[in-house]
């Protein structure tokens, strides 16, 4: 079926809106604030929102303190000691003036007044527009707490756009595949990722470097490229380095395939006419990231701003000789790491009360179907293509399959580097790098292999099967995370109870 009629727009229009309402009702569940770095991530908007661009690991803002300790559940990482917000008390708003003044009051001792945020050196991208966004809340009038999730509510424009993403990324591959011109932005719509419902910059990864692939494909299919399309995918790539420096291996892919199609062009004799576009986007994609590296090294210390985290932890580096070592390169280390990062692929990271907020049996299924349709995906590019499977198409899946499994073999490799000592996270005990969210900015060229393999797992059956299965799955996805986030919901400090 071809592509763009006007009933599959309003199918993408209805995702787009179903999703932006799934990222706004889960945001809205869950109190502040959680296990996944949230706060530290809410003071660095802060600071950008008063115009503090960090240049050491900077104590944590005034405001954020005050918004941390009187807003905290301490429901995802258990109660505290000696704290008046301990599990199961009520929220502030619930509370006289002397508690909440107890509260307050924390947030001038000694320990929060010499606490540090270790985020500080994060690239600038997530951070400066979710100040601008902060700011567009307080001058509409909003205040703490409602505030707060005013900035966790941005994630719902990220979503939306994501889903448009997906469905140009998809439309433009595969003209005549209308299943996965509408699976992969269903999908989005219904992932249940909990970085989207978090105040983090993971959540930007998927956005950029969805971008990115989506101007690659446009990139190589011009006779030509133009200077407009070699300025945004250079300026793209720029946005997804200063997003996120996990979104390195991702760029690399893109640069091989820049490479590429430079020979390409190289050979045909087109080149030349070709080349100042090539400049300009090689110019647009590096000189910001040059920027920051020059930050980075002038202000922290290193080109990535990685050592003075590192210390900050307390971990150090491992010998290279004793790498070699580490459980990953063993069969039960390896599906430890792999099945840790397709989980958490999916699902994200939250505790509740120090408990994972999935079962085991979801998280089996998971890592069982992404493993297994990725495998289906590769197995069937290997084999003649079929009518509705461009060879062209082909390629780009490929493609998409060297960005996920770059994003794994980076996140594999860093898990080496490190003696984590008392670590919570990671730890001696378990010395992965398994978070999902680290590895989001795959999140779209993994969705496309995985639509693809179930498209070709159920291609005798046709549409109506394919379709079928697409349902269950998405149901499968909403009733697994309705039932894992259920307590999130029945919280008195979420935003349902202000």
């Amino acid at each position: 079926m071809p592509a763009s009629s006007a009933k599959e727009t309003k199918w993408i229009w209805l995702f787009a809106c179903v999703a932006a309402v799934h990222v706004f009702v889960f945001s809205a569940a869950f109190p502040f604030f959680n296990n996944v770095d949230e706060q530290q991530n809410v003071d660095l908007v802060i600071k950008y929102s008063h115009g503090d661009v960090p240049r050491t690991l900077e104590l944590f803002d005034p405001e954020t303190r005050h918004d941390v300790v009187l807003y905290h559940s301490y429901a995802f990482l258990g109660k505290p000691i000696n704290a008046p917000g301990r599990v199961g008390a009520p929220p502030p708003w619930q509370q006289s003036p002397d508690e909440q003044t107890a509260r307050v009051t924390l947030a001038t001792v000694p320990w929060w007044q010499h606490f540090t945020n270790y985020e500080c050196v994060q690239p600038p991208l997530y951070y400066t527009t979710a100040a601008g966004w902060w700011q567009a809340g307080r001058g509409v009038g909003l205040r703490e707490p409602g505030l707060l999730y005013w900035l966790r509510f941005f994630n719902v424009v990220i979503i939306a756009l994501l889903v448009w993403i997906g469905y140009a990324v998809t439309r433009s591959l595969f003209p005549n595949n209308l299943f996965l011109r509408l699976a992969v932005p269903g999908l989005i719509a219904f992932c249940p990722q909990t970085a989207f419902y978090s105040i983090q910059n993971d959540v930007l990864c998927p956005l950029c470097f969805g971008l990115v692939f989506f101007l690659l494909i446009k990139l190589w299919q011009a006779e030509r490229p133009g200077m407009g399309l070699a300025t945004l995918t250079g300026l793209a790539s720029a946005a997804a380095f200063l997003a996120k420096l996990t979104d390195l291996p991702l760029l690399a892919v893109a640069f091989v395939v820049i490479l590429l199609r430079m020979r390409r062009l190289a050979q045909k004799g087109q080149l030349r006419p070709a080349l100042p576009a090539f400049v300009v986007l090689f110019l647009a994609a590096v000189l910001p990231m040059l920027a920051w590296a020059i930050h980075c090294r002038i202000d922290f210390g290193d080109f990535t701003g990685t050592d003075i985290k590192i210390r900050d932890f307390g971990w150090t580096y491992v010998p290279f000789s004793e790498q070699w070592r580490h459980p990953i390169f063993s069969f039960a280390g390896a599906w430890t790491f792999i099945s840790g990062l397709m989980v958490t692929l999916w699902q994200g990271e939250y505790l509740w009360q120090r408990e994972p907020m999935s079962s085991p049996v979801v998280d089996a299924i998971y890592t069982i179907l992404s493993l297994s349709l990725v495998a289906i995906a590769l197995i069937s590019l290997t084999r003649k293509p079929t009518a509705s499977d461009a060879s062209a198409a082909r390629s780009w899946l490929w493609w998409a399959f060297a960005a996920w499994i770059a994003s794994i073999a980076f996140l594999a490799f860093v898990s080496t580097l490190y003696d984590y000592h008392d670590s919570f996270y990671p730890s001696r005990e378990h010395p992965f790098f398994s978070s999902g969210r680290l590895m989001l900015g795959a999140l779209l060229p993994f969705l496309l292999l995985f639509a693809y393999g179930l498209d070709r797992l159920f291609d005798r059956g046709g549409m109506v099967v394919k379709f079928s299965v697409l349902a269950l799955f998405i149901a499968f996805m909403v009733g697994c995370e309705i039932a894992g986030d259920w307590p999130a919901f029945q919280s008195q400090y979420n935003w349902f109870h202000l």
